[in-house]
C-alpha cells in the first residue's frame, strides 16, 4: 500500500476542518389536488339513460356499448365508470379493458377528458341545445386468465352492467334509472334478475328500467347450452355449461338443492327479493366467480359438477354460501360498506360478520340441506380449525386486520400465507359465530341459538329488497336479546386483539375434540384431488403440487421451514427415489419408527441441494373427534330443521 506524503495528509487534514459552503437546494411546492367530479346528491337524477350492450362478438370477446345520457343543462359533465365494486370488496373496477371511448350529441363528436385525479372519471362538455349525450365503447374482455377474469368463450358469457357503463357523477346511483337492453348469439338462453319489457325478436332483450344501483347487482349469465330448473316458486336455478351433458343435473342432485333454498327459508324466515336467480355456470374456460347480489348470485365451478358429484364436495358449498349473502352482505350491510356511488371507498370493518357468518351459514344449509354430508362438513371444519389453530401470523396481525386485505393484497398470491394471514376473516369469522352459537346453547341449556340470531336479525320485512345497515352495536344488541352476556367484549377480544389460537371453544362444547389422526379423512382426500396437491401441512409443514412437484405453500416455523424450503422449489426425490406424495407419505410415518431423518432432493432454477428434515411426529391429519355418547350440540346444528 503506497503512504500518503506528508504534505498532502496535512493538506487533507486541513480540508476536512473547513465547513463545506451551503447549498440551497430546489425545493419546490407541491400542487394541491384540485378534485373537480362533483359529489353524489340523494336527488332524482332528471330522465332515463337508454343502455345497449352487444355482446355477440363471442369470438373476440368484445362487448359494443352504446349509452343514451338525458342531459338537462349545458356544461361539463362528468362520467363515472364503477370502480369500487360491491362483494368484491375492493377497487377493482377494469377501466383499463374500455376501449373506442366516443361522444355525440345533435350528430356531433365532442372531446372527452380523462380526470388526472379521479382516472374513473372522464368529463364532457355538453353543447347549448343538447338534451342528450350518446357515449359509445367497447369493453374488450380478458381471453386468458392472465389478462383478468374472462367473462366470454364461444359457449357462454357472463354480462356485469358495472363493465358496460359509466353514469353521470353527482347523483346516486340509487336515482339514476337506466333501460338496458342486451343483445344476445340467436339461439342462446339466458338468466338474470331483471325483468323482460316486452316481447322482442330473437337474441335481443329489453329489460324495465332500473336504478343503476339495482343493475350493477343485477348480472346475466348467457349460454348456448342452457337449462333452467325451478327450485320454489320465488327460486330457480339457471345453469349454462360447457357441453350440454354437464347440464344433466339427477334428480336427487336437484332435489338437494331445493331443500337448500328450503332450509334458509326456514331458518331467516322471510326472504329480501322478489324472486331469485342462481346463476351457475359449469366451465373449464369462462372464469370462476362466487360474487354475491341481493336477488341473484354468480357461481363458477369447472365441469364436474354434476357428472362427477361425489369428487366435487367442496364446490356444492358455492351456492348456499352466495344464497345467504341475499340476507347477510346484501339486505344487511355493514354501514361502513354502503356507498353513494361507485366512486367513494368502501370500508370493509364488519366483514367478519357479512362473509364469517355467511360462510358459517353457507356450511350449515350444505348439512342441513344434504348437498354435503354432515360428517363432510364436520371434516371441514376441522380443517379449518387446525388450519387457523396453527398459523403463525395471528400472532402479530388480529383477525380485523384482514377484513383490509381485499384492497392491500388484492387477492394477489402470497409468498408466506401462514404468516402474513390473507382474508381469514371468512373461515376464522365463521368460527368466531360458532363460538357464538355454542355460547348460546350453553347460556340457555340449548333453549336457544344462532337461528334465533338469523331470524331476529336477517328476517324482518318479509319481501323489502332495499338495504338494512347495521353496525356493531346493533349485533351485540341482538345476541343481548337473545340471551344477555358481555357479547362486546366477547366479540371484540375475538375479532380485534392478536390472539395466539383460533376460536376453539365451539369444539368442546359442541360435543367433540380436534384431533389429528395418521389416516386423513374422506373429505380431505377429496380436496387434495381436486386442488391436485399433496398436503403434508401438519406434518412436515408443506404441501406440493401433483402436476409439476412444486412446493405450492411452506408453513412459517414448520420442520420444511427450518430446513429451508421455500415456495417453488420443486421436490425431485424422496430418501434417493423419484418423489411421488404416497411415497412421502410413507417415509413420514417410516421416519417416526426408525428417528432417520428424511431426506429430500429439490431443485431451484438449474440448482439442485438435498434437504434433511429430522421429523419424527409421523403423517398428522386433523379431524373432529366426538366425545359423547349422543348427539352432541354440534350434530343438532348441522340437522335439517323441521
Amino acid at each position: 500500500m503506497r503512504s500518503v506524503p506528508l504534505y498532502l495528509s496535512a493538506a487533507i487534514a486541513a480540508s476536512l476542518s473547513i465547513p463545506a459552503p451551503a447549498i440551497d437546494f430546489s425545493m419546490p411546492d407541491p400542487l394541491p389536488i384540485e378534485r373537480q367530479v362533483p359529489v353524489a346528491r340523494d336527488i332524482p337524477f332528471p330522465g332515463t339513460i337508454e343502455l345497449a350492450v352487444d355482446a355477440t362478438d363471442v369470438a373476440r370477446g368484445i362487448f359494443k356499448v352504446t349509452e343514451t345520457i338525458p342531459v338537462a343543462n349545458p356544461g361539463r359533465l362528468y362520467l363515472l365508470y364503477p370502480q369500487w365494486l360491491p362483494g368484491n370488496h375492493a377497487p377493482r373496477g377494469p377501466i383499463d379493458d374500455v376501449a373506442n371511448i366516443a361522444i355525440t350529441a345533435n350528430g356531433k363528436s365532442l372531446a372527452w377528458k380523462r380526470d388526472p385525479v379521479d382516472v374513473y372519471a372522464i368529463a364532457v362538455d355538453v353543447p347549448a341545445g343538447a338534451g342528450s349525450i350518446t357515449l359509445s365503447f367497447d369493453y374488450v374482455s380478458p381471453t386468458n386468465a392472465a389478462q383478468g377474469r374472462v367473462v366470454m368463450t364461444s359457449e357462454m358469457l357472463n354480462l356485469q352492467w358495472n363493465l358496460v357503463a359509466f353514469y353521470p357523477a353527482g347523483w346516486f346511483t340509487r336515482r339514476i334509472m337506466v333501460a338496458p337492453t342486451a343483445v344476445l348469439p340467436t339461439g342462446w338462453g339466458y338468466g338474470t334478475a331483471l325483468e323482460p319489457a316486452a316481447a322482442a325478436p330473437s337474441g335481443r332483450i329489453r329489460f324495465r328500467p332500473v336504478s343503476f344501483e339495482t343493475l350493477v347487482d343485477s348480472p346475466m349469465l348467457a349460454g348456448r347450452h342452457f337449462r333452467q330448473h325451478q327450485l320454489s316458486p320465488k327460486v330457480r336455478l339457471n345453469i349454462a355449461a360447457d357441453s350440454p351433458d354437464e347440464l344433466a343435473a339427477t334428480e336427487p342432485q336437484l332435489l338437494a338443492h331445493r331443500r337448500m333454498v328450503e332450509q334458509a327459508l326456514k331458518l331467516f324466515g322471510a326472504e329480501h327479493y322478489d324472486h331469485y336467480d342462481f346463476l351457475l355456470f359449469i366451465s373449464d374456460r369462462l372464469g370462476g366467480i362466487g360474487l354475491e347480489h341481493q336477488r341473484s348470485s354468480e357461481n363458477g365451478v369447472a365441469t364436474g359438477y354434476f357428472t362427477r358429484w361425489e369428487e366435487q364436495t367442496q364446490r356444492h358449498n358455492l351456492l348456499p354460501h352466495e344464497y345467504v349473502h341475499s340476507w347477510n352482505g346484501k339486505y344487511r350491510r355493514g354501514a361502513d360498506l354502503y356507498t353513494p356511488d361507485y366512486s367513494v371507498p368502501m370500508r370493509n370493518s364488519l366483514l367478519w360478520v357479512y362473509e364469517g357468518q355467511t360462510q358459517y351459514w353457507g356450511y350449515v344449509l350444505q348439512a342441513r340441506s344434504g348437498l354435503v354430508s354432515a360428517d363432510d362438513t364436520l371434516a371441514f371444519l376441522a380443517m379449518a380449525a387446525a388450519q387457523l389453530d396453527t398459523r403463525p401470523g395471528r400472532q402479530w396481525r388480529p383477525l380485523i386486520d384482514t377484513t383490509t386485505d381485499p384492497i392491500i393484497a388484492a387477492r394477489r398470491p402470497q409468498p408466506w400465507t401462514s404468516l402474513q394471514r390473507s382474508e381469514d376473516y371468512y373461515n376464522e369469522g365463521m368460527l368466531v359465530w360458532l363460538d357464538v352459537d355454542m355460547q348460546l346453547r350453553e347460556l340457555t341449556g340449548g333453549r336457544r341459538s344462532l337461528d334465533d340470531f338469523a331470524r331476529a336479525f336477517f328476517g324482518m320485512r318479509d319481501g323489502d329488497w332495499g338495504t338494512l345497515t347495521y353496525t356493531l352495536d346493533d349485533v351485540v344488541a341482538t345476541l343481548n336479546a337473545i340471551a344477555p352476556h358481555d357479547w362486546a367484549d366477547y366479540l371484540r377480544t375475538r375479532v380485534e386483539e392478536a390472539r395466539p389460537n383460533a376460536p376453539s371453544d365451539w369444539i368442546t362444547k359442541g360435543g367433540y375434540r380436534l384431533v389429528y389422526s395418521d389416516k386423513p379423512t374422506n373429505f380431505w382426500r377429496i380436496e387434495e384431488r381436486r386442488r391436485k396437491i399433496a398436503d403434508f401441512s401438519y406434518s412436515l409443514g408443506l404441501s406440493i403440487d401433483n402436476g409439476d412437484r412444486s412446493i405450492d405453500q411452506v408453513i412459517w416455523d414448520s420442520p420444511a421451514f427450518a430446513a429451508g424450503l421455500t415456495n417453488n422449489e420443486f421436490v425431485v426425490a424422496v430418501g434417493g427415489e423419484g418423489y411421488a406424495s404416497d411415497r412421502l407419505a410413507e417415509r413420514i410415518a417410516e421416519a417416526a419408527r426408525t428417528r432417520r431423518p428424511i431426506d429430500l432432493i429439490v431443485r431451484r432454477g438449474d440448482q439442485y441441494r438435498t434437504v434433511s428434515i429430522p421429523y419424527y411426529g409421523g403423517n398428522r391429519y386433523p379431524r373432529l373427534e366426538r366425545t359423547g355418547i349422543g348427539p352432541g350440540w354440534l350434530d343438532l346444528l348441522l340437522r335439517p330443521r323441521a
